[in-house]
Parts: C-alpha cells; sequence; structure tokens
C-alpha cells in the first residue's frame, strides 16, 4: 500500500468552490483500479486547512492517478484558490499489513 497525504491550504473565499471540484475528483478518483481510499478532510481549527489522504495499492498507481484527466482539471481549476503551494508526505503501509482498512 501507498499512501500520500496532501496538505493543502485554500483562500477563504474559494472553500466551497474548492470542496466542490475536490469532491468531483475524489469520486471520480475512486473508479481508479489503484486506488483504494479518497479523502477530503478539513482541519476543524482552521478551515482553510485541508489534508487529501489518498491510498493506492502500489507508487505506479499514484503516477498513473496524475496522468488523468480527472486529476488535470482539478489540478487547473484549484489552483488560483490555493493560499500557498500544497505539500505531500508519502508513506508506507505497515499495518495491517494486508492494506484493509475499516
Amino acid at each position: 500500500m501507498f499512501i500520500v497525504h496532501v496538505h493543502i491550504r485554500v483562500k477563504p473565499e474559494y472553500l466551497d468552490e474548492f470542496c466542490e471540484a475536490t469532491e468531483t475528483n475524489a469520486e471520480a478518483s475512486l473508479l481508479e483500479p489503484g486506488i483504494v481510499r479518497f479523502d477530503l478532510l478539513q482541519q476543524q481549527d482552521d478551515v482553510t486547512r485541508f489534508l487529501l489522504l489518498e491510498a493506492y495499492r502500489t507508487p505506479e498507481d499514484a503516477a498513473r492517478h496524475k496522468e488523468t484527466a480527472h486529476y488535470q482539471a482539478w489540478r487547473d481549476i484549484v489552483a488560483e484558490m490555493m493560499a500557498e503551494p500544497r505539500s505531500s508526505m508519502r508513506y508506507t503501509n505497515i499495518y495491517p499489513s494486508d492494506g484493509a482498512w475499516g
């Protein structure tokens, strides 16, 4: 399992539009065979901060995700909404060892 956390800070005036665009991207992403999980989380004490929690079967699946039309459309749509460049951290699943969540 290959897990990516994407940290995002959105300009306050774009909160609704960002959530809408990201939900659309997440729904399409979950149809990809290599994606196990795709969550959009909003920080409770700072509503301009978001975390995308993306779980892929392999690192190659994560790379393929960035080649999809829906990801590229999302990237372009939300670019002006960002208060700062987004950052990501990559993780390898340790437990549960089979990658089963839930």
